[in-house]
């Protein structure tokens, strides 16, 4: 498995990252199972895991803790935090309150005394940037995080919050997690080209496009009803992005390749992406990805994608994805009716 360097931390990681959000209640429960699949990434190369709090109500981070054991020191180990977990507006979000407390709970269920890259989860507009910076670079400070980072934070925020770093003398973003894949390549407009600006990490989420890309949901079939359908209807049924699964799946067959392995280099080829995060839920799904590793796409094929998808661009949104304020508050949309007329 290839090396890479994590944006300007001097930390290398492999190309590709397991993702852990189907282990447990919402995909695979049994722990001797999940424990196999860490154990055969770790064994396949891989030295990236990424987790969360909030995945299986907390569930998932006490399997990597125990399945990690003896391994710890061979793994850069990522979660998140800022979900909610718990009833109430307290057991959530980026205020200070909440992150010493959610830190602790990650360091518990993980077995760890320390967190490689600590993410904040989602953007939250109700808590000030400086005050969540503040308290990384406490955790920093203090041992317990080795590096922080964002995931789903429009370019924007991301400038802003260098520049509060900056100001403030706090430290700074060194990753973003957004999602990536052939039919989401919005990110390349924006988000990409401002890590690179400040020398940050991107590992991409999704870059299968929650099973589109594997192939599993064609054009006029009816859709197998399973737990992604629950949290992305749209994106699975979205008939555009159904005509260009129907384009893809010949080209990758034409280069010879699975379209799962044909989707994992486009997302790993870009200069901008450090790892792309795979999400196996079974060791056959890990098997099959670490096989298509070594693929490589050459310029014909990309360029047949780019006309498939042009670049920048997303073909339609995931249901899953963070949406700004900016476009769910119809407020922030639409003047009152009485400010309406132009004259």
């Amino acid at each position: 498995m290839r090396m890479r360097q994590l944006g300007r931390t001097g930390i290398e990681v492999s190309t590709y990252c397991l993702g852990t959000m189907m282990f447990g209640p919402n995909g695979n429960p049994d722990h001797d199972a999940c424990t196999r699949i860490v154990h055969r990434a770790l064994d396949g190369g891989i030295n990236f895991i990424d987790t969360a709090d909030v995945y299986g109500h907390s569930e998932t981070e006490h399997i990597l803790g125990r399945a990690l054991k003896g391994r710890r020191e061979d793994v850069v180990l990522a979660t998140k935090f800022n979900g909610p977990m718990g009833e109430g507006p307290l057991h959530s979000g980026s205020s200070r309150r909440w992150i010493m407390k959610a830190v602790e709970g990650s360091l518990r269920r993980l077995n760890t005394d320390y967190i490689d890259l600590y993410q904040i989860h989602h953007p939250d507009p109700h808590t000030d940037i400086e005050e969540t910076l503040s308290a990384l670079t406490d955790l920093v400070r203090s041992g317990k995080v080795r590096a922080i980072g964002s995931t789903n934070l429009p370019a924007s925020e991301i400038v802003q919050a260098h520049w509060v770093s900056e100001r403030r003398g706090l430290h700074r973003l060194r990753t973003e997690q957004p999602t990536y894949s052939i039919l989401n390549r919005a990110i390349e407009r924006e988000i990409l080209p401002v890590a690179r600006r400040f020398g940050m990490g991107v590992l991409v989420w999704s870059p299968l496009a929650m099973g589109l890309l594997t192939g599993r949901y064609r054009k006029n079939e009816a859709p197998s009803s399973n737990a992604r359908m629950h949290w992305a209807p749209r994106h699975l049924t979205d008939p555009r992005k159904l005509d260009a699964v129907e384009q893809l799946i010949p080209l990758a067959e034409q280069a010879g390749l699975q379209l799962t392995h044909l989707a994992m280099a486009f997302a790993t080829t870009h200069p901008d992406v450090t790892s792309a995060i795979i999400g196996p839920r079974t060791l056959d799904q890990l098997d099959d990805l670490l096989a298509g590793s070594a693929t490589v796409l050459d310029d014909a094929v990309l360029d047949r994608i780019d006309d498939i998808v042009p670049p920048g661009i997303d073909i339609g949104p995931l249901d899953v994805a963070y949406q700004p304020p900016s476009l769910t508050d119809i407020g922030r949309r639409r003047r009152p009716s009485f400010e309406r007329a132009a004259a």
